[in-house]
């Protein structure tokens, strides 16, 4: 059973989403979505672990920043190390897709010591490109003036694959067009603003999963092929049929690799 939770802190509201009981997961959402993403696989949480999906501070249900003056990516991985401290949760397996990669390598070089594990899917470890930036640049400026729904038409064409479920690719839609713009401006300079961190990948000490979609059109099998090889202890698991939101539109592919995972380290 999926359970609602929420705290209110002097820095605003963290809430989060979660199942199962025992060894702590926490799963960290894609740009510009939110913890919902992640209901597929804590609808499948194996036995002796618990699933903890946070919302990044404007979006879904969270609100404010938990910072402490600290900015951009920075901020989101303050949040969620403030959660786990809530939490009294010592060390986990942080997971995080897409954007929620990129927090995890920030929440990484602030606390290596509280990662029991991690798990990278469609996401990768540089910085962005003066392309990147230019096509980031030109989201602010649509959303700013067509607001949340046109920032879901432009994206859901390299979210999900061309053969993605039509049910699927309308949830996805509606998830981006209900959310906060003022959220996902934050987001944008954060993501453009975010360090490479390719140097930081031959220290990582953990044992990691790295997933891809084969069809991600944003985070590519290549991009997925150099983090696992860049990591000491690091596997690969490219999923079939599957864009950039792999564990969506793959759910039970997705999840059985993540047990898998999960079971090798218990």
């Amino acid at each position: 059973m999926v359970r609602e939770r929420e705290l209110e802190t002097p820095g605003g509201r963290i809430a989060w989403i979660e199942a199962g009981a025992g060894w702590p997961v926490v799963l960290l959402h894609a740009f510009p979505l939110h913890s919902s993403m992640w209901l597929p696989q804590l609808a499948r949480v194996p036995d002796g672990w618990r699933f903890i999906a946070p919302d990044f501070p404007g979006f879904g249900r969270s609100a404010g920043f938990l910072d402490g003056g600290r900015r951009g990516l920075d901020a989101y991985a303050a949040a969620v190390g403030g959660l786990m401290d809530a939490l009294e949760i010592d060390a986990a397996v942080i997971a995080g897709l897409s954007m929620g990669g990129y927090v995890a390598f920030a929440l990484h070089r602030a606390l290596s010591a509280r990662f029991s594990g991690l798990v990278l899917a469609d996401t990768r470890a540089q910085a962005d490109t003066p392309a990147g930036r230019d096509g980031r640049v030109r989201m602010r400026e649509l959303l700013a003036r067509s607001g949340p729904a046109a920032v879901a038409d432009e994206m859901l064409p390299r979210l999900l694959s061309s053969g993605a479920d039509a049910a699927l690719v309308a949830q996805v839609r509606d998830t981006i067009a209900g959310a906060d713009p003022a959220g996902i401006d934050a987001a944008i300079l954060a993501m453009m603003d975010r360090p490479d961190s390719t140097a930081d990948l031959p220290h990582i000490s953990c044992g990691t999963l790295v997933l891809v979609g084969k069809e991600d059109a944003i985070t590519s099998v290549a991009d997925a092929d150099a983090m696992q090889r860049a990591i000491p202890r690091a596997t690969l698991t490219v999923v079939p049929h599957a864009g950039h939101l792999s564990n969506l539109e793959q759910p039970d592919t997705f999840s059985r690799a993540l047990a898998d995972f999960l079971i090798a380290r218990a």
